[in-house]
């Protein structure tokens, strides 16, 4: 039984938006942790969330497509389509809201690093992703080397009734990021994830120890989903001030 309860559907309509784009491909590999080892990367004001005990970390390749700012619709090109992975686990900030926090991004554009001002952690990096039968391949390298990740995932068969474990790691409606000693809630809004069973058929990666976790440990619990769009992504808003951040992920050198 979880801790806690997640909806599978969007909480609002949002009506002021910064982003439209569609998230493709998608797959997510879930290691357990213990909580304390999250918790040392956290600001002051946000908690590790949990389910069964654990703190959750998700490695989470996919594309990045259709991406245009808010209020360009088509048929007026999108700004472009790029690869991008994050590495995120789960939280709970202000007033019990749960929500994603990014302990990096790896983009294969440059474009995306101005929203480091907004506190995001992003890295540019070389991503590729191929397609074979129902097996997708995923690699990054972060440029100037270091951290770096090389995965394939078999999709199985759809999850036609997704469990409550299924929905907690695989959705949130807000993440929250640090910037000027303030906690800040970006929402997002999309269709239900549609879920299918996977397996990891290779993975080596040295993104958890660049940020400051333990490797992990165990066989991970691992979901594919095709792909949601179209995905609104809101105004970030500030919530509290932070208190000092016990450990600045984005200053941890990588691992090499």
């Amino acid at each position: 039984m979880g801790e806690s309860v997640v909806s599978a559907e969007a909480e609002r309509h949002l009506r002021l938006l910064v982003l439209r784009a569609a998230w493709l491909n998608q797959a997510f590999v879930h290691w357990r942790y213990r909580p304390a080892d999250v918790q040392a990367l956290l600001p002051g004001g946000l908690t590790a969330d949990t389910y069964d005990g654990s703190a959750w970390v998700t490695l989470s390749p996919f594309v990045m497509a259709d991406v245009r700012p808010a209020g360009v619709p088509p048929p007026a090109p999108a700004v472009g389509s790029f690869l991008e992975t994050n590495l995120r686990t789960y939280v709970r900030g202000p007033g019990g809201r749960q929500a994603l926090w990014f302990l990096t991004i790896e983009v294969s554009t440059a474009a995306m690093l101005a929203a480091r001002a907004m506190g995001a952690p992003y890295h540019s990096g070389s991503l590729t992703l191929r397609q074979g039968d129902r097996t997708y391949f995923y690699a990054g390298m972060r440029h100037g080397g270091g951290a770096s990740y090389r995965l394939a995932v078999r999709r199985g068969e759809p999850v036609t009734a997704p469990s409550e474990r299924d929905v907690w790691l695989t959705t949130r409606w807000h993440a929250f990021t640090r910037r000027a000693g303030l906690i800040w809630d970006t929402p997002v809004e999309h269709q239900p994830w549609p879920l299918h069973t996977a397996t990891v058929e290779n993975l080596a990666q040295s993104l958890t120890t660049a940020v400051g976790l333990p490797a992990p440990t165990g066989e991970p619990l691992v979901h594919f989903s095709p792909g949601v769009t179209p995905v609104r992504i809101g105004v970030s808003r500030p919530r509290r001030r932070a208190a000092r951040i016990a450990r600045d992920v984005t200053a941890v050198p990588p691992a090499s």
